[in-house]
């Protein structure tokens, strides 16, 4: 299988039978990033706890040895990835510690963590994958998207990507010394994938690059939604057949989930008969029929009815799903 996504960490990490078991390798490389890793100003009370831990990265660190740092960006960094890295050492793998942390409904992480957890976790999930398709299409549960809807196309972008080429017109500090003088850059388009293509992805998966056409009948669609499909069975052991949808014309519909903040306000006002505008309907890019095919997972008076799904751009454009709706907002029964 091609090798992909070789930034989320996840050949530093022991899978098991239960799930990804942290490393002392996989610590180390988050000590090494350049919010943590010393520079030439660090203080000797950074330099010598940055040395104890890359010897010993699941080291006990007192409140105090963070404060003894001299400089408060430096404090920040070493609080913020240490309280990670202790919540995923209190828990025996990576997708127990993000499960704890979604059912807390008080998540005390930085969210760049939390985007991370998803990233790694996924990579193991479709660790077999033959599908291009369905790697670019798990980008948008870790990765925020800018949504194009130009000609009646639903175009799905990486918004960091597409930032970093409007500032830099993909000339990296060059391109940016360019735009901000006026003069003008190398235009750069990103590639769409699609079934002639799709293959060059492999090769520029940390690249987050490529552009997905999310429109209904399109690969990328159903891509997504099998890895919806294999994300909600790799936590919950629950098998769900999930299939793209024009539109919701069930007259008993009686569950839905929102995959971000804008679907979930969306389906529920629709579900409620509040009024909506056509702008709030025009902001669905989206959705889905889920039907949980383990029967006695189900809540007693929900089995064998569906569960729709959407997801949404907000009025600027921008797509930031919450994979973790796919797992705490099924009507499962309690014993799942």
């Amino acid at each position: 299988m091609p090798e992909f996504w070789q930034t989320s960490g996840y050949r530093l990490l022991r899978p098991t039978d239960s799930g990804l078991a942290v490393t002392a390798e996989f610590l180390r490389a988050y000590y090494t990033r350049p919010e943590v890793a010393p520079v030439e100003e660090s203080c000797p009370a950074e330099l010598a706890l940055f040395n104890e831990l890359i010897d010993d990265p699941m080291l006990d660190v007192p409140e105090a040895r963070i404060a003894g740092i001299a400089d408060p960006d430096a404090r920040e960094n070493y609080a913020a990835v240490l309280a990670f890295r202790d919540h995923l050492l209190a828990h025996p793998t990576l997708e127990a510690a993000y499960l704890a942390l979604m059912r807390s409904g008080a998540v005390n992480i930085a969210p760049i963590f939390v985007d991370q957890l998803v990233h790694v976790i996924l990579r193991a999930i479709l660790d077999e994958t033959a599908d291009p398709m369905r790697a670019r299409a798990a980008e948008v549960f870790f990765r925020e998207q800018t949504v194009s809807t130009e000609n009646g196309l639903i175009m799905l972008a990486d918004e960091e990507t597409v930032e970093m080429y409007a500032a830099t017109g993909g000339l990296g500090g060059l391109g940016q010394l360019l735009v901000e003088s006026g003069a003008a850059a190398r235009s750069v388009e990103l590639d769409v994938l699609d079934d002639d293509n799709k293959d060059i992805y492999w090769a520029r998966s940390d690249r987050f690059d490529t552009v997905i056409d999310f429109r209904f009948t399109q690969p990328a669609l159903d891509a997504f939604a099998r890895v919806m499909e294999a994300w909600i069975t790799h936590f919950l052991q629950v098998r769900t057949r999930i299939q793209p949808r024009q539109r919701i014309t069930d007259d008993k519909w009686t569950w839905h989930v929102g995959l971000d903040a804008e679907a979930s306000r969306i389906l529920n006002g629709l579900y409620e008969g509040q009024p909506m505008t056509e702008q709030d309907l025009d902001q669905i890019i989206a959705l889905f029929e889920l039907q949980i095919l383990d029967r006695e997972a189900v809540m007693p008076q929900l089995r064998g009815k569906p569960v729709y799904l959407a997801l949404a751009r907000t009025r600027h454009g921008k797509l930031r799903m919450k994979p973790q709706n796919l797992l705490v907002n099924l009507p499962l029964s309690p014993d799942t």
